[in-house]
């Protein structure tokens, strides 16, 4: 299970098939990198050990890459992750470098080439105060380009679509998707396309750019992405606000112990919505709980019965003492709900899919390599990173980025002895 950036699993197997090596990346900081495959091509982009935007490509099933430098440099911050999507044309676009800050979108000008890739003047408008970059595909297999406009507190979120044979964008939306009113942002999760055919989102509202001010988990689901609603099926106007109270499925207070970082969407075997995360109980411990829809109203169950708190507070970059999975089905009859706490390691909840009681905790049972959890750095502190790669590739397999690096630090550049480039890699996995 992943510590950091990303746990889930992917995979059905362990058999590790291929690792190869990419490049040196900083291993002071962590931010994420974005791995996508179109058929027989693959395509990195992270920053290198200057911290310079950089784009690899190589051949499925070759061990040699070529490499672009792209006009951009990260800092220390690690909200400046990279997105990227190769279209249905060959067309490479990239996003990254962004917290709160004029967009910096790439695209090639010829399909395929990573030697034709420049920044882009613009892609619509609204693009001076930009967070949080995000490429998906949309229902009739468009690419949608989303994005946080302003700031924590006071941000909205935009969505775009390409025309992929004039490559130009414009608005999906007419209006932002979801809207704090200039006093508060969403933070989200998804849109995810769920095995019903709708999109689904989840988000905490957050008051102001401290992390503990997250509030009120809430969902809402989409056919087209258009036209949004609840989970009763009552559609809801754009843009949606913290008044539209239909989508609320808990509304944990300010400082209850609910994050944005701690919110994952699953599905049980009905294909119902399974949504996990954590708050506070009554005595302040920091507790797992799942959500589901039930006879007519959002239904909750603790799922642990912790002596532990998670105190989180502040502005930056966190480090993430707990993370969680998103829900699963497991076994006939159960879900599995992993976690990850910092004082105790990995475990999982095995839960009663009925009823959604929790019959025990256990070892997490990973569906991955047991060696890509393996640090290798000697330096004190060090965490294994990973990402899963996006697209389809002509093998059909499934690829994971890997590397090191230590824990946030709030945005800011260590002082003293810092460790070595970490090696970043591309695992095949079965």
């Amino acid at each position: 299970m992943m510590i950091g950036l990303l746990l889930g699993s992917l995979w059905g197997c362990q058999e590790k098939l291929e690792v190869v090596g990419v490049d040196f990346v900083p291993s002071d900081f962590p931010v994420n990198f974005s791995l996508y495959t179109a058929g027989d091509w693959q395509y990195v982009a992270y920053y290198d050990t200057a911290h310079v935007m950089t784009v690899a490509c190589r051949r499925l099933g070759s061990d040699q890459w070529d490499y672009q430098k792209l006009n951009s440099k990260v800092g220390w911050d690690s909200h400046n992750s990279i997105a990227m999507y190769v279209d249905s044309v060959g067309y490479i676009h990239i996003c990254g470098n962004m917290h709160s800050s004029p967009m910096n979108y790439f695209k090639s000008l010829c399909p395929w080439q990573i030697h034709t890739i420049v920044r882009q003047d613009s892609m619509v408008a609204q693009e001076d105060v930009t967070t949080y970059p995000e490429f998906m595909t949309g229902p009739r297999g468009e690419v949608i380009y989303h994005y946080r406009y302003g700031r924590s507190g006071n941000g909205y979120e935009i969505y775009n679509v390409l025309d992929v044979e004039r490559q130009t964008w414009s608005r999906l939306l007419d209006r932002p998707l979801i809207d704090g009113e200039g006093l508060r942002s969403a933070y989200m999760q998804g849109p995810v396309v769920g095995p019903d055919g709708y999109y689904h989102l989840i988000w905490v509202w957050r008051d102001n750019p401290d992390c503990s001010s997250n509030h009120t988990l809430s969902y809402a689901r989409s056919r087209d992405l258009s036209h949004w609603e609840s989970v009763r099926g009552e559609a809801v106007d754009l843009p949606i606000t913290l008044s539209d109270t239909i989508l609320v499925v808990d509304p944990t207070p300010v400082k209850g112990g609910l994050i944005n970082i701690g919110i994952k969407l699953g599905f049980d075997s009905r294909c119902q919505p399974v949504i996990g995360y954590h708050k506070y109980d009554s005595l302040g411990y920091t507790q797992l709980m799942l959500a589901r829809f039930e006879s007519g109203q959002w239904k909750q169950v603790r799922q642990t019965q912790w002596t532990y708190r998670w105190d989180f507070k502040g502005w930056g970059t966190i480090v993430n003492e707990l993370l969680i999975d998103a829900p699963e089905v497991w076994q006939q009859g159960q879900l599995r709900f992993g976690y990850h706490r910092m004082d105790i390691g990995d475990g999982q909840v095995i839960v009663d899919e009925n009823t959604l009681l929790p019959l025990r905790e256990e070892a997490y049972v990973k569906n991955y390599p047991d060696s890509m959890d393996v640090v290798r750095s000697n330096f004190p502190g060090m965490l294994v990173y990973k990402v899963i790669g996006q697209g389809i590739a002509s093998d059909r397999h499934h690829y994971c980025l890997r590397w090191e690096a230590l824990s946030p630090n709030r945005d800011q550049k260590r002082d003293g002895a810092l460790p070595a480039p970490a090696r970043l890699e591309v695992w095949r996995i079965q």
